[in-house]
Order: C-alpha cells, then sequence, then structure tokens
C-alpha cells in the first residue's frame, strides 16, 4: 500500500507538471488531465483585484435542485460523462455514454482511480458557495449553465473522498491536499467567480491572493 501512494502521488506531479507545461506552451491539457488554468497568474490578480468583496450571503432558499445538472449532451451523454472522458485515460464507453473502464488521476490528492463510479465530479465553486456569492438572485437557467459549465475550469474530475472533505468551502477554509496544484486551484476559482461575477468575502480574497503571490 504505501508504494501504491507513493506511485499515485508521482502520477498525479507528474499530470500537474504537464497541465502547468501546456498552459505555458498555450497548448491543451494532456488527456487526463485536470482544466489548465484559462488565464496566467498574474492576470488571476488583476481579475481577483476586480472582484466585488461582500459578506457572504444566506443560504435562505438554497437547493442543490435549483442548480439543475448533470445536463444533457447529446448522443446519450450528460455533463457528468463528457468530464469523464475528458480527463480521463484511456476511457471506454459503453451504453448509454456510460464510461465503463478508464483511469482518473484526482489532481486534489493525487489519488489514482479505475471505477468511474468512485469518482465526483467537483464544481471548483461550489453550488453552495456561488449561491451565497450572488447566484441566489440568477435564473435557474442561469444556474444550469453555472453547474454544467464545459467551457472553464469549472468542473473537475476527482476523488470522492477530497470533494467531500471540500464541501462548500472557499479557499480560506480548504485548499486541496497536494500543495503543488494550489496554484491552479487558486487562478479557476477566481477565473470562474470573474466569469460568473460572483461576488469573494474578504478571508476568501485575503486566501486566494497569498497563495496567488507565491505562482
Amino acid at each position: 500500500m504505501k508504494y501504491e501512494r507513493i506511485a499515485a502521488f508521482a502520477s498525479a506531479v507528474a499530470v500537474l507538471s504537464a497541465v502547468v507545461s501546456c498552459s505555458e506552451l498555450g497548448g491543451a491539457p494532456p488527456s487526463g488531465s485536470a482544466p489548465a488554468p484559462g488565464v496566467p497568474a498574474g492576470d488571476a490578480v488583476a481579475q481577483l483585484a476586480a472582484l466585488p468583496v461582500a459578506a457572504e450571503g444566506k443560504m435562505t432558499g438554497y437547493s442543490r435542485d435549483r442548480f439543475p445538472h448533470w445536463s444533457s449532451r447529446g448522443e446519450g451523454c450528460d455533463t457528468r460523462e463528457v468530464v469523464l472522458q475528458q480527463q480521463g485515460r484511456d476511457v471506454v464507453r459503453g451504453e448509454g455514454c456510460k464510461a465503463t473502464s478508464g483511469e482518473w488521476t484526482s489532481p486534489y490528492d493525487g489519488v489514482v482511480v479505475t471505477d468511474a463510479g468512485d469518482v465526483d465530479i467537483d464544481h471548483v465553486v461550489p453550488l453552495a458557495e456561488a449561491w451565497r456569492s450572488g447566484a441566489a438572485d440568477w435564473t435557474d437557467e442561469r444556474r444550469e449553465q453555472f453547474a454544467n459549465d464545459l467551457d472553464g475550469p469549472q468542473l473537475v474530475a476527482a476523488t470522492a473522498k477530497s470533494n467531500r472533505t471540500k464541501g462548500d468551502q472557499d479557499p480560506a477554509k480548504w485548499k486541496p491536499p497536494v500543495q503543488e496544484y494550489w496554484c491552479t486551484y487558486a487562478v479557476n476559482w477566481v477565473q470562474v467567480k470573474s466569469t460568473y461575477g460572483l461576488s469573494v468575502d474578504q478571508a476568501e480574497k485575503d486566501a486566494l491572493a497569498g497563495v496567488l503571490k507565491g505562482c
């Protein structure tokens, strides 16, 4: 077990290094990697500075059902299955677009998963966090777009353990166990909030600024 954990972590670090290299070169991330940051860290600093700062809103009226997911993508696929195919290695599709086999490296904790049923699709900015940051005022259609966004870095294939440990916490309260991924995580978080015009609270902004300063 010790050697398996070491091998899994080494695999994750290799994937993360490839993501950074592809981002720097302007290329696409390799198959099996999490989405590369859409903007350089310097731009993320500027984006963070432009985000409105406000205390978190209340959870009144919140439900995950207010963010319909996973949306149909045609050919029997939904958003979850598309993410599994995009971020996995050697993924085989079965009947109804379901992933029947493959391998996924969770960028949060470096764990390699070979059963698609054990993979969670994490919302980088959690649905509840979005609700507290401005999404409570959106239409259900806008919330569905947010919950199924394949164009940005909002969706990440991760282990169920890391996703559920994260819960709806922002970066002031939770960061990925793999510290080498912190810069990517912070850039992605800021990009999502910037794209959707969501606010940050002061502790969240300070935590993100601290990470980006070292990127």
